[in-house]
C-alpha cells in the first residue's frame, strides 16, 4: 500500500490528479481462475516469449528463466483486456508486454488493438551509461528538494547532454546541432540551464532559484547553505548517532561508510575517527556529508 501510494504521489508530480483514474489490476486478476489462465496463456508460444530481448540475452548465457515470469508479461496483457486499453505508454522495457501480448490478446479477445507509445531511447542515469534506476543508484527523485534535484542533474556527465535535452524537452537534430557546438564553449552553462528547466518543471521558478543558488553557494563556493536543520544534544553524542538521527545517514552502518569514505566534515574539516565524539562545550557545529547534506548541532 505505502509504495502504491509512493508511486502515485511520483505520478501526480506530472499528471492532473483531478483528470486520473487510479484502478488496482486485483479488480480483475483476482477473480481469474486457473481455467481462465489457460484460456489466455493458449494465445501465445514459447517461442514468442523466448524471442524477448531479455529472455533471449539469458538463454543465450545459460542465465535461468523461471516460469512465473512469463506470467507477469501475460497479465499485464490482460490488464489492457480488462480496462479495454486504447493507448498505452512504456519504456523499451515494456515493448513485448505492450506492443506483443497486449495487442495479441486484444485482438484474440475481440478487441480492437490499442495503439504503443514506446520510448525508442532510455534516459541514463547521473553515470550517463546504464538507465536511470533506483536500484543502480543513478536516479534523480521526483520527491526529493529542488536542492538535492538540481545537484544532481549537475552531476551528470557532458556526454549524456544530449540524450537529456532529446528526451525530456524533445529537441530537434538541428537544435542538437546547436546544443553541442554550446557544449563544447561553455559546458557548465549548458548543464546549469538544464538542472534551472528541470527543477523548474517540478518546483516553478522559485525552486529552480533555490536549486541555482545552493549549487552555487554550497557546491562551487564551498559554503555553507543559508539555511539548515539543527540537531540539539545534552551530552557527549557520537558522530554516527547524530548524522543518524539527523537524517543525514540511513543508518549507522551508512555513517560508518561515509565517514570511511571521507564524505563527513564537522566545520569544514575531515572526520576520519568512527568512534568520533561530539561534546556540548564545542557546540555550536556544522556536520556535513557528502555535497549537500548538513545539519547545525547545537546544545540543547
Amino acid at each position: 500500500e505505502e509504495n502504491a501510494r509512493t508511486y502515485q504521489d511520483q505520478a501526480f508530480k506530472i499528471l492532473d490528479r483531478s483528470k486520473t483514474i487510479v484502478r488496482r489490476n486485483d479488480e480483475w486478476l483476482s477473480t481469474l481462475d486457473f481455467r481462465d489462465i489457460i484460456r489466455l496463456a493458449q494465445n501465445f508460444t514459447v517461442q514468442q516469449f523466448l524471442a524477448r530481448d531479455n529472455f533471449a540475452r539469458r538463454l543465450e548465457t545459460s542465465e535461468p528463466i523461471y516460469l512465473h515470469e512469463m506470467f507477469y508479461s501475460l497479465m499485464q496483457a490482460y490488464d489492457a483486456v480488462a480496462m479495454k486499453t486504447d493507448v498505452q505508454v512504456g519504456g523499451q522495457d515494456q515493448l513485448f508486454n505492450i506492443v506483443v501480448a497486449g495487442r495479441k490478446l486484444q485482438q484474440a479477445l475481440g478487441q480492437p488493438s490499442l495503439v504503443a507509445i514506446v520510448m525508442g531511447e532510455s534516459l541514463p542515469g547521473t553515470d550517463g551509461e546504464l538507465k536511470m534506476s533506483k536500484s543502480m543508484g543513478n536516479h534523480i527523485p521526483l520527491m526529493t528538494t529542488p536542492e538535492d534535484m538540481y545537484g544532481k542533474v549537475m552531476s551528470v556527465p557532458d556526454k549524456a547532454m544530449p540524450i537529456y535535452h532529446k528526451l525530456l524537452f524533445g529537441y530537434t537534430a538541428s537544435q542538437l546541432n546547436d546544443l553541442n557546438a554550446r557544449l563544447a564553449e561553455d559546458p557548465m552553462g549548458v548543464k546549469k540551464s538544464l538542472a534551472y528547466r528541470v527543477v523548474q518543471e517540478f518546483y516553478g521558478t522559485e525552486g529552480a532559484e533555490q536549486g541555482a543558488k545552493h549549487f552555487a553557494t554550497v557546491i562551487q563556493g564551498a559554503g555553507l547553505p543559508d539555511e539548515m536543520p539543527d540537531f540539539a544534544i545534552a551530552a557527549p553524542t557520537p558522530v554516527v548517532d547524530i548524522l543518524t538521527g539527523a537524517g543525514l545517514t540511513s543508518s549507522k552502518g551508512d555513517a560508518k561508510r561515509q565517514i570511511q569514505g571521507g564524505g563527513v566534515r564537522a566545520n569544514g574539516e575531515k572526520i576520519e575517527q568512527l568512534d568520533a565524539v561530539i561534546t556540548p562545550d564545542t557546540l555550536p557545529i556544522v556536520l556535513q556529508v557528502g555535497k549537500r547534506k548538513f545539519v547545525r548541532v547545537i546544545a540543547g
